[in-house]
């Protein structure tokens, strides 16, 4: 190896560590304005109700621009470990699900979320085929609108061998959108007289990301918030049943040319996310060990989990807003963003059509 090979690779590393140095620095701002906001303004319920997603890419993207401005954005990019972070806070979420409860309990957010999953992402995936997107970017934002936003485009772009700035354009249009629902739809559930639990169930079946979720159901009550959990954790149960799919369509369809051989087991086993193995895994070691120990142990050890899970989160959301790039949408062109535009709209009526169906006179507990 040549001396000018071991220096950048020393730079990379330098870079990447100062890289991960911002995120963490920025994550610890995020937790202070989290919990300090609400005591420097008691009077307002807005700052008692934003939750960390706000702080955390609101941080992220003033440190994009200053580090753009300053030179040293590429440099650090090596740090900015989004795929990593939020890999890890879905396994971490797994840990506070139990899908006995999920399915006894909140039977209708099962049948919400194969409805709402399966409407939105077919629709979402013929309108980008009429618009001539590529496939893999078409897999990516059908599962990113249709399931929980980023992390389902991370797991989709494992399945079907999607770039990277495909994965990158998506979370930024996932964030793009996401952002403004966190109070948007809080709004327009008290607009129009929603019930909590059905304002819960649009909030939960309608926004991409559990954290954006988490906030918006914040703003909307209590009540709001625990069915929206509900709903969302039980869309992203589904997110490995979306991926065995796409690892199996691109693998056996999409990608396949008539001289070569049929896809094996062990092809699918490379494409497919392992994470959610993870997820999978952690719910269910969860779910066992929470009948075998004390509810007060078995609390405790869920709360430490959620709070680690919570640390990645926000890590995450960190690194969106420190990769987003205005000019990656740009260069996209408006079709992908007609798109998904549509599919929201899409989401949002059929997300308040089985909200009300499904949740009217529903209580969680």
């Amino acid at each position: 190896m040549s001396a000018a090979t071991v220096t950048a690779d020393r730079a990379t590393w330098r870079g990447a560590a100062l890289g991960v140095l911002v995120v963490l620095v920025l994550a610890a701002a995020t937790r202070f304005l989290e919990k300090g906001v609400p005591g420097w303004l008691p009077d307002s319920g807005l700052a008692k109700a934003v939750e960390f997603p706000v702080y955390a890419i609101a941080l992220g993207l003033l440190g994009n621009a200053l580090l753009t401005a300053a030179g040293l954005r590429e440099r650090l990019a090596g740090g900015f470990r989004t795929e990593f972070f939020i890999k890890t806070g879905l396994v971490l979420l797994g840990a506070s699900i139990n899908l006995k409860v999920i399915v006894t309990a909140a039977g209708p957010a099962v049948l919400q979320a194969i409805v709402l999953i399966s409407t939105v992402f077919l629709f979402t995936w013929w309108l980008g085929g009429r618009l001539g997107l590529d496939d893999r970017l078409r897999a990516l934002l059908s599962s990113a609108v249709s399931i929980c936003g980023v992390s389902a485009a991370i797991a989709a772009a494992g399945a079907v061998q999607a770039r990277k700035e495909q994965l990158a354009y998506s979370a930024s249009l996932v964030i793009a959108f996401a952002l403004p629902s966190i109070f948007v739809l809080p709004a327009l559930a008290s607009a129009f007289g929603l019930p909590p639990e059905v304002a819960g169930a649009w909030i939960g079946g309608n926004i991409d990301t559990t954290a954006a979720v988490t906030a918006a159901g914040t703003i909307a009550g209590e009540e709001a918030l625990a069915i929206a959990t509900i709903v969302k954790v039980t869309q992203n149960a589904l997110i490995g049943v979306v991926v065995v799919a796409l690892t199996a369509w691109f693998a056996f369809r999409v990608e396949r040319r008539a001289d070569a051989e049929r896809p094996g087991a062990a092809e699918l086993w490379r494409r497919f996310p392992k994470f959610v193995l993870g997820f999978v895994a952690a719910s269910v070691i969860a779910t066992w060990w929470l009948t075998t120990v004390p509810a007060a142990e078995g609390k405790a050890v869920v709360g430490v989990a959620n709070d680690l899970r919570t640390w990645f989160l926000i890590l995450a959301f960190v690194s969106i807003g420190l990769e987003f790039r205005v000019a990656a949408l740009r260069a996209a062109g408006w079709r992908p963003v007609a798109v998904f535009a549509a599919a929201t709209v899409v989401n949002v009526v059929v997300a308040l059509a089985l909200a009300l169906a499904l949740f009217s006179g529903f209580k969680a507990g």
